[in-house]
């Protein structure tokens, strides 16, 4: 059966959504959908150091797989997951993501060295990328176009809280109980959410609108994924701005604590930074409506690059700056990923929405494998400082900025024509 069979009659019925308010509930449970994954990353980093003395891995380069080794599980566990609930629905789909999420918290906590760890965190993925994944194709089920882009950064934005108050959540609970009980208490928030989700939220995946599994459900979807160069350009674009991003967030510890020696801070100081995200998402969902998602995603990475490439002209062969002059660098830097997350994915998503499911799989599985190696590549040189981070986050972005401006350019060719 061809997927372009489903699409007319699909987008009238969402087509009433357009003008309906936003919901408060639904933007929090999507959000705290996807927020299980920044508490399972954010929650963690301070207590990278202590688990790695526990399992007899002393080597903080090692110990960043922790970290970026959970995004691979995220990529992956959408390929299976995404075109499952195309076929299937999207809640039962997310309750098997919760069950691997326990089986593999539960590896975690009992993890003997670093690869089982790292085995632990790859399934944590895997499992987290069904609710991650589901959630985005939710929201394309109910909203689309630049409306969709706004309740993807209501929803982001009420996420980002997560990871402002994850480290010291984790920090607290590491101090008091040892590392282990952050993994306990990601599972109790796990379970509340999954009750939360079963009582209140509708199947948003119609029955008539199921696409019969098979095995050959993958190869139609990535071939019609493949007809929209939209869609696949900016999954690129996203895979680039992510992997930057992802240098930071695998780095963030090391180089505050060890490079600059603020282990109290630490938590603070991320916390700061992650505001500067939930702000600018915040007020993307506000301007998006007036400007349009492809302008703020422009404005936004070009002043991205500008602000990466300053950093690497100014800072060149020196030591750390002052860390007020690195928070003020990051802090920039992250005030315009509020900008580029929900567009990019909106604007990916938007042509896609026949194929909601295995559309958002594609687009998080490219992504994030993308991310995973650009991180750990860059990130295996911010060892004695973070000048290499910042020169990482240039190259991302440039790369990024090129391959929006073609597909602008080609656009307006087609519009012209």
């Amino acid at each position: 059966m061809r997927y372009t069979n489903f699409r007319p009659d699909l987008e009238n019925v969402k087509r009433h959504h357009e003008n309906v308010n936003p919901n408060f509930e639904f933007i929090a449970m999507m959000a705290s959908l996807m927020s299980i994954v920044a508490l399972a990353i954010d929650a963690l980093l301070p207590a990278i150091s202590e688990i790695g003395i526990d399992i007899n891995s002393l080597d903080p380069t090692d110990n960043q797989l922790l970290i970026t080794m959970i995004f691979l599980g995220l990529g992956v566990g959408q390929l299976f997951f995404g075109p499952l609930s195309d076929s299937f629905g999207r809640k039962p789909i997310v309750y098997i993501g919760f069950g691997l999420f326990t089986v593999a918290s539960v590896i975690c906590v009992l993890a003997p060295s670093l690869e089982t760890m790292i085995l632990g965190r790859v399934l944590q993925g895997i499992g987290l990328s069904a609710p991650r994944t589901i959630a985005i194709s939710i929201i394309r089920d109910t909203y689309k176009g630049d409306y969709m882009a706004r309740i993807m950064s209501f929803v982001t934005a009420f996420f980002i809280l997560v990871p402002v108050v994850a480290p010291a959540i984790g920090k607290a609970i590491m101090d008091l109980f040892g590392w282990e009980a952050i993994f306990y208490v990601q599972l109790f928030f796990a379970l509340i959410v999954a009750i939360w989700f079963w009582r209140r939220q509708a199947e948003t995946l119609r029955p008539r609108y199921r696409i019969p599994f098979s095995g050959s459900v993958f190869i139609n979807g990535l071939t019609e994924f493949s007809k929209y160069r939209e869609s696949i350009a900016f999954t690129i674009t996203s895979g680039f701005i992510t992997g930057s991003f992802l240098v930071y967030l695998s780095a963030a510890q090391h180089v505050f604590e060890n490079q600059y020696g603020l282990v109290e801070s630490f938590p603070y100081i991320f916390a700061g930074l992650a505001c500067s995200v939930g702000l600018s998402t915040f007020l993307n969902g506000t301007l998006v409506m007036r400007f349009g998602m492809r302008n703020l995603a422009l404005m936004a990475v070009t002043a991205f690059c500008a602000i990466a490439l300053l950093y690497v002209f100014v800072f060149y062969d020196s030591p750390n700056p002052n860390v007020a002059v690195l928070v003020l660098f990051l802090f920039t830097q992250f005030f315009c990923l509020g900008f580029l997350w929900g567009n990019f994915r909106s604007i990916a998503m938007e042509p896609i929405g026949h194929i909601a499911g295995i559309g958002a799989a594609i687009n998080g599985f490219v992504s994030t494998v993308m991310a995973v190696p650009i991180a750990n590549f860059i990130g295996s040189f911010v060892e004695d400082t973070v000048w290499p981070m910042f020169l990482g986050l240039a190259i991302c972005g440039m790369i990024s900025l090129g391959i929006m401006l073609t597909v602008r350019r080609r656009n307006k060719i087609l519009a012209a024509a």
